[in-house]
């Protein structure tokens, strides 16, 4: 079988899965788990077969035309370059071990069955935009997952912040989506082709005449797909949805997607240097902004959604000075150790009952209930901060050296103004990373107080991915010197000066927050905090959508709790009130957007109403008097008809004389 049918095969496996899984969900149950694991669990064995024969060297491009158009063709074409058979081995790995988790997450699940079908579209669709070489099919996949994660965050539909951030996702996300779809048919319109190859060719030939504006338009499509400022505050939000969900959203699709879309086409963003410094400004302010609040979050799963963005950032930095290699390196890293992060939360959650980082904190014997997640999260928190060897310290350092390089003039893809705004904000965010990493671990497996309930151990389905997991994490930062012909060539090992000066300031963030954890640990013991719905027999999915009701109802909000004992509140002092909210953002989309539109729909209803619908019942309301005096002088009666016929008559006889006399006067 040819590489590029094996290649077909990979996005096909589980889209195919799903629709079995959808018509046999109500039918036979029995066969719904197998029908969610095995195409994906097969499609990742396919990627890496793929992966293997692509070798890293020269792309594998096939493609047939889909349709004829009049104008541009539609191909459907495969694109096979090191980047994409990386990518896709990521998705359908993570994919893979998000289904088999979610078997013991939801077990007992009455809608499981569309759960597990929408995951393996999700999924497809994700592939479908990572092996895609023409643009219009991309499209497919971008919009397919867009829909699915609608569906997926809302999967608690019961309760309103699941109803509230799935319809936030789909609402911001669509609102990047449509200057993304002009700037999808400018550069088609530029280049003559939506095949991404023959774009690239123009591109590099000068034919690109509008650079600027193209790439700004696509950059909105990717700053809401990848929740990059300004678009980014339906991430937190998504976290209403189950924790594999936002696993799969985080690690391997979604996010990534926008990410992985610049890495493609990035010769056309660095056709405008306007552009990459938009990129690298836009970037520098996310990863700042959402280290800052990730330091102030409450909930566990938002600290991890913060982090998601921040790290986002990082690779938009690295495109930013024009280094792709360096970005998707730091894409399938992250991946990695995310995904660990996400699933050893929902174990975490689940054991102890609540989702909130302050009640945790009075909880004792956690890390002894969970040792496989304790042990996993740990790892993945190490590698999210970047402390060597994990994967995160070298995907970071290659982000790093590119701004280096950039920032000195060794690269002149990127204006050097990227560059230093990419340094510097990178370094300040390795001291927010390790802040936030450290309180974590500190509120959850440090905590004081009551023991910790005892849900028994935990089911093998879930523990046994974070191993699988954690294996990357670890070790795949260690193949950075031999990963140079997968990623365009470039060395992506890290140089002395960025690896001493980020690891150095590192570990100052996490020193720090250890000792405001030493200072405010005390008042723990005297502070209660509630927000805990512990119910030993159910199952994971059920505590974490109680936890999250709990949360609300007892702190007024999912973000944040009145804990005195938090070290972010100290480190962050006045500013925690902002960053907890996000800064604000929120409010102020409200104030400009939200309430402009509700105005004006109120205004066009009022104008509907009591303008538009009164000449319209003006104009039935004369046209019914006239029908009822029409109506009356028909009475059936022939002495009425013929009296009314002699009056006439006369009146007209009259008239005639009248009429006459007049004129004979004159």
């Amino acid at each position: 079988m040819t590489t590029t049918t094996l290649a077909a095969l990979v996005p096909l496996l589980p889209f195919l899965g799903a629709l079995a899984g959808l018509a046999v969900g109500r039918t036979a149950p029995g066969f719904v788990r197998p029908l969610a694991i095995l195409p994906t669990l097969t499609a990742a064995v396919l990627a890496v077969l793929v992966a293997v024969r692509q070798g890293g060297g020269r792309a594998i491009d096939a493609a047939t035309q889909l349709t004829p158009t009049g104008s541009v063709p539609i191909d459907l074409a495969l694109h096979l370059d090191g980047f994409a058979v990386l990518v896709a081995v990521l998705v359908t790995v993570v994919a893979t071990c998000v289904q088999l988790y979610s078997t013991a997450y939801l077990r007992d699940d009455a809608r499981y069955p569309s759960y597990a079908a929408l995951v393996s579209l999700f999924t497809s669709a994700m592939l479908l935009v990572v092996y895609s070489g023409d643009l219009m099919v991309l499209l497919v996949g971008w919009e397919i997952m867009g829909i699915c994660s609608y569906f997926l965050v809302g999967h608690y539909w019961e309760t309103p912040e699941a109803r509230a951030a799935s319809l936030k996702a789909f609402l911001v996300t669509k609102l990047g989506d449509v200057p993304f779809l002009i700037g999808l048919f400018a550069l088609a319109a530029d280049t003559g082709s939506f095949r991404i190859t023959k774009i690239l060719a123009a591109v590099a030939n000068g034919g690109l005449e509008h650079p600027t504006l193209i790439a700004l338009l696509l950059l909105a499509g990717v700053a809401g797909k990848s929740a990059q400022f300004p678009l980014h505050t339906w991430l937190p939000d998504a976290m209403a949805g189950p924790t594999p969900v936002s696993a799969l959203i985080h690690a391997a699709t979604m996010v990534a997607a926008g990410i992985y879309f610049v890495a493609r086409l990035l010769p056309v963003f660095a056709a405008s240097g306007a552009a990459l410094v938009v990129l690298a400004v836009m970037a520098a302010v996310t990863m700042v902004g959402s280290g800052l609040a990730a330091l102030a979050q409450d909930d566990i799963k938002r600290v991890l959604a913060y982090s998601t963005i921040g790290q986002l950032g990082y690779m938009s930095g690295a495109l930013a000075v024009g280094d792709r290699g360096a970005a998707v390196f730091h894409l399938i890293s992250h991946g990695a150790f995310k995904a660990v992060l996400f699933l050893a939360a929902g174990v975490v959650i689940h054991a102890a009952g609540t989702n909130s980082l302050a009640a945790m904190s009075r909880m004792s014997g956690l890390a002894r209930r969970i040792p496989d997640a304790y042990w996993t999260m740990t790892v993945a928190l190490l590698a999210l901060a970047a402390i060597p060897p994990f994967a995160g310290f070298f995907s970071k350092e290659a982000v790093l050296v590119a701004a280096e390089h950039t920032a000195l003039g060794d690269r002149t893809v990127a204006p050097a103004a990227a560059g230093w705004t990419i340094l510097i904000a990178g370094l300040l965010a390795a001291v927010l990373t390790a802040s936030y990493a450290v309180r974590l671990w500190l509120l959850a497996f440090r905590g004081r107080g009551a023991e910790v309930p005892d849900h028994g151990k935990q089911p093998l389905a879930m523990t046994s991915v974070l191993w699988i997991l954690t294996i990357p994490t670890i070790g795949f930062g260690l193949t950075a010197g031999m990963l140079g012909d997968w990623f365009d060539g470039h060395g992506l090992t890290p140089s002395l000066t960025t690896a001493v000066l980020s690891t150095g300031v590192t570990l100052v963030g996490g020193l720090v927050t250890y000792g405001a954890w030493r200072h405010t640990t005390a008042l723990a013991a005297r502070t209660p905090i509630g927000a805990v719905a512990a119910h030993p027999g159910a199952e994971p999915a059920l505590v974490e959508a109680e936890a999250m009701t709990s949360h609300t109802a007892v702190y007024g909000t999912i973000a944040d709790a009145p804990d005195p004992a938090d070290p972010g509140r100290l480190l962050l002092g006045p500013l925690h009130r902002h960053a907890v909210t996000g800064f604000h953002l929120d409010a102020l989309y409200t104030a400009l957007f939200v309430r402009p539109v509700r105005a004006a729909a109120r205004l066009v209803r009022f104008l509907d109403r009591e303008v538009v619908d009164t000449y319209v019942n003006g104009t039935g309301s004369v046209t019914r008097l006239l029908g009822t005096a029409v109506r009356r002088a028909q009475t059936g009666n022939v002495q009425t008809y013929v009296s009314a016929l002699l009056a006439g008559s006369l009146a007209l006889a009259i008239a005639a004389v009248v009429f006459a006399n007049v004129n004979a006067g004159s």
